[in-house]
């Protein structure tokens, strides 16, 4: 099963930090430029473990994923329980952790597993590929998104979405 990693430093604290990546709605769309619509399920507000979050990926293709991991401003992680026919599996963990100069180390993983099984180690490899070049660019939007000031206004002043 492969799994990728991308990370970064972002110059403002875990809290902070964590926080930003706990955006919903317009605000959300406003850095995460994976995705192309997103919205919590079955009436939750706010993120937490066992939240259902249904999005849609800039190419179209939806995905329901469960929060099985929220542990605010350390770590938080997911995994897929509806989505594109092609993944068996997909998961994903972002975890921060203050750096040195005061800003915050971030790394988001994932990791997906094919089918079928007779196309899975070509369309791993295909995948890993896509994939990589997608996470590195969400990170980077993740990180503009830490620096853009009506996000930071929006989650300091308690707004998510």
């Amino acid at each position: 099963m492969p799994t990728l990693e991308a990370t970064t430093t972002v110059a403002i604290d875990p809290e902070l930090a964590f926080a930003v990546s706990q955006t919903h709605g317009e605000l959300r769309l406003r850095w995460d430029r994976f995705i192309r619509a997103e919205r919590l399920l079955d009436g939750a507000t706010s993120q937490g473990k066992g939240v259902r979050t249904w999005t849609r990926h800039r190419w179209g293709m939806p995905m329901v994923s469960e929060c099985v991991s929220f542990h605010p401003p350390s770590h938080t992680g997911m995994h897929m329980t509806e989505g594109p026919w092609f993944f068996e599996r997909f998961a994903g963990g972002w975890r921060f952790k203050a750096a040195d100069d005061g800003g915050t180390l971030v790394s988001w993983r994932y990791s997906f597993a094919c089918r079928p099984a007779w196309l899975a180690p070509l369309a791993e490899w295909i995948g890993t590929k896509v994939l990589q070049r997608e996470i590195r660019a969400r990170l980077d939007g993740f990180a503009a998104g830490c620096a853009d000031p009506e996000v930071l206004d929006a989650v300091r002043s308690g707004r998510r979405s």
